[in-house]
């Protein structure tokens, strides 16, 4: 099997567990931004300015993560369910920010990649570079929608939770991943506790979220 074919097959294998894993391919149109948007320009800025907007955050590192934490959960749900390098560096990537429906995001080949760390590193370069957030906060929200992914691949039977533990671990057994937090035993479902908190509880009608190291 091709590398075309076969990331296009393991795509298609995962896009129905629910919206989050469809990740679409293909040149979109012209109100889609190229990935590289993300890297230099005024693209970011204005779309995090924009979720401030929307999210009433007074904050802009607040905005920031939840820019990152929808940016992650579009990319990696697939991604971890898939359990193969697909390439989302942003060089393969388009992204179109919408202010009532978010943000969206597509690949422009199916293809392999780097590991997904290295494909982030330099949008988390560039979160950092025009809002000041943690890094570890933004890691953070990556793996946290890691953990989420590998609940709904166990809850759709395509994993067990001994293997879907099993390949969180290992994920986090290496930079930037392995501070991200811990997995609990918990009988048939996958429970994850991060270490950091994404900051959501700090928009208007926020809360805390499930793996939220601030839940008592």
């Amino acid at each position: 099997m091709s590398e075309f074919a076969e990331v296009l097959a393991a795509l298609r294998r995962v896009r129905g567990i629910n919206p989050f894993f469809a990740l679409d391919v293909g040149r979109p149109d012209e109100s889609w931004l190229p990935g590289t948007a993300l890297l230099d320009g005024p693209a970011l800025k204005i779309t995090i300015d924009a979720i401030a907007n929307r999210y009433k955050a007074d904050e802009p590192r607040v905005a920031a993560s939840l820019f990152f934490l929808s940016y992650t959960a579009r990319l990696l749900s697939p991604l971890t369910a898939a359990n193969l390098p697909i390439d989302v560096r942003p060089q393969n990537l388009w992204w179109h920010h919408h202010p009532a429906n978010g943000l969206s995001v597509r690949l422009d080949e199916p293809r392999l990649g780097p590991p997904a760390a290295e494909a982030l590193a330099p949008v988390v370069e560039a979160i950092q570079a025009v809002t000041p957030v943690a890094r570890g906060l933004l890691w953070g929200n990556a793996m946290s929608n890691i953990a989420g992914a590998l609940k709904m691949v166990v809850r759709a039977r395509m994993l067990t939770e001994e293997e879907a533990e099993e390949r969180g671990e290992r994920l986090m057994s290496a930079p930037p991943f392995e501070q991200a937090g811990e997995f609990l035993s918990f009988p048939g479902e996958v429970t994850f506790r991060r270490r950091s908190c994404c900051l959501y509880y700090r928009v208007a009608a926020g809360g805390k979220c499930g793996d939220c190291p601030l839940v008592k």
